[in-house]
């Protein structure tokens, strides 16, 4: 009977051990092999809606993205950043006057983000915009710094 041995409880708690830390080394292994394999996902893309939900000639803000989503009289979409280029505050869109303004230092920007009245010296930044599906996607992870507003940042369905 040398066959079946007889195993005392120390010599199984030792085996027991033994084999829960190999598979979790071996866990760990398979688990870093095929994370060096993958490829990262773009992420930032935000879905702000279907194409047909924002009216021509309004803004729409996305506090929780930060920034504004423009709907140009021309149908164009304009996503232009939350924060002031003088010193970051947060702008707020005022609908009666039709500009954005700074409740830190005054700043005021038109509808396309061009500056109105100083401290700040340059545009709000723009975000990239994709249609797609009818869909409105906006890259919150890349803003564009510009100087000025150009023809080229507006997006068209």
């Amino acid at each position: 009977m040398s066959f079946i041995e007889k195993i005392t409880r120390r010599r199984f708690i030792k085996r027991a051990i033994l084999t829960i830390v190999s598979l979790e080394l071996v866990y760990v292994f398979v688990k870093l092999l095929k994370k060096g394999g993958e490829q990262p996902q773009p992420t930032g893309l935000f879905d702000a809606g279907e194409v047909a939900l924002f009216d021509k000639g309004k803004v729409y803000p996305f506090s929780s993205e930060r920034f504004y989503l423009s709907r140009l009289k021309d149908g164009g979409f304009l996503a232009l950043s939350t924060k002031c280029t003088h010193l970051g505050c947060a702008v707020q869109y005022k609908q009666k006057d039709d500009k954005f303004l700074c409740p830190c230092h005054a700043s005021a920007f038109n509808r396309r983000g061009e500056v109105l009245a100083p401290p700040a010296t340059r545009a709000l930044d723009v975000l990239p915009i994709t249609i797609a599906n009818g869909r409105v996607w906006v890259n919150t992870n890349k803003p564009i710094k510009r100087s000025k507003h150009n023809r080229s940042q507006i997006s068209y369905a």
